[in-house]
C-alpha cells in the first residue's frame, strides 16, 4: 500500500511517501514561502525520486489543521483533487497529532504540541503513547497559553512540548511547570510527513465532497463579516 502524505497546514511544507511500513522518502522545508507554488513541484520531485507514478498510489493522507487557514486549505484541496482524480481514498489527520507523533513517540509522559495563534493564544492538544499507539488525552483546542499550562500543571507526569513557536511561549511554560516541562530538540520540531502517512494509513477514509478541515476558529475576515451581518439586522 503506497501512501502519499501532504502537510501545508503551517510554515513547514511536508510531503511523504510510505510503502507499507517502509518510508520511501520525505520532503520537508520550514521556510516562509508560498506553499501554493511549491507543493505540486515537491510532490512531483519526491515521486520521481522514488520512481512512483500517480497510478501506483493507494491512498492520500492530508494534515487537516489546525494551523494557517490558507495553508490548510491548500493541502486539503490538493489532497481532495488527487484522491478524486485517481479514484483512491483520502484520510485527514490532525496537524497537532502529527507534531506529537514526530517528537514524542518514545517519550514517557504526555506530549503537548502547539502552534502559535497570536495574542497569547495557541492551538494545542495533549497526547501520549500506549504500546506505540498515539492516544488523545485532551482534544485539539484554541486556548490562552497561560491557561493551558495551568491546566497541565494538574497532570501527574512530565510534559513534552514541541513547536516551532517554542520561543514565543517558553517563559510562560517554564514559570508555571518548572521541571515538569520538557522541550523537544530542534531536530524534532518539524512535523514529519512520514508520521502523517503512518497515522492516516489505516484511518477511516472520508467523503471527499463533505470533508472540511478543522480550523477550530473562523478566519478573522469571516468572523468580522458575520458580526457585520448581525449589526445590520
Amino acid at each position: 500500500m503506497k501512501v502519499l502524505s501532504i502537510d501545508t497546514s503551517n510554515y513547514v511544507l511536508g510531503i511523504g511517501l510510505l510503502d507499507g511500513d517502509t518510508v520511501m522518502g520525505e520532503y520537508i522545508s520550514n521556510i516562509k514561502k508560498n506553499h501554493s507554488v511549491r507543493v505540486m513541484p515537491a510532490i512531483q520531485t519526491l515521486m520521481n525520486e522514488c520512481s512512483i507514478k500517480p497510478g501506483d498510489l493507494s491512498k492520500v493522507v492530508v494534515a487537516a489543521g489546525p494551523g494557517s487557514y490558507t495553508g490548510v486549505r491548500i493541502g486539503v484541496t490538493i489532497a481532495k483533487t488527487l484522491a478524486w482524480t485517481l479514484n483512491i481514498p483520502m484520510s485527514g489527520v490532525s496537524s497537532l497529532e502529527v507534531a506529537a507523533a514526530s517528537a514524542g513517540r518514545y517519550f514517557d509522559g504526555y506530549v503537548s504540541p502547539f502552534f502559535d495563534a497570536r495574542r497569547g493564544q495557541i492551538y494545542t492538544g495533549l497526547y501520549n503513547f500506549e504500546n506505540q499507539d498515539l492516544q488523545t488525552v485532551k482534544e485539539d483546542q484554541l486556548v490562552m497559553s497561560a491557561d493551558w499550562v495551568r491546566t497541565l500543571n494538574e497532570m501527574d507526569s512530565r510534559i513534552l512540548f514541541t513547536s516551532n513557536d517554542l520561543l514565543l511561549h517558553e517563559n510562560v511554560i517554564k514559570e508555571e511547570l518548572g521541571n515538569k516541562a520538557v522541550f523537544a530538540a530542534s531536530t524534532e520540531l518539524n512535523p514529519r510527513p512520514a508520521e502523517l502517512a503512518l497515522l492516516g494509513r489505516d484511518k477511516e477514509s472520508v467523503d471527499l465532497h463533505s470533508f472540511v478541515p478543522n480550523y477550530i476558529r473562523m478566519a478573522e475576515a469571516e468572523a468580522n463579516w458575520l458580526k457585520s451581518q448581525e449589526n445590520n439586522k
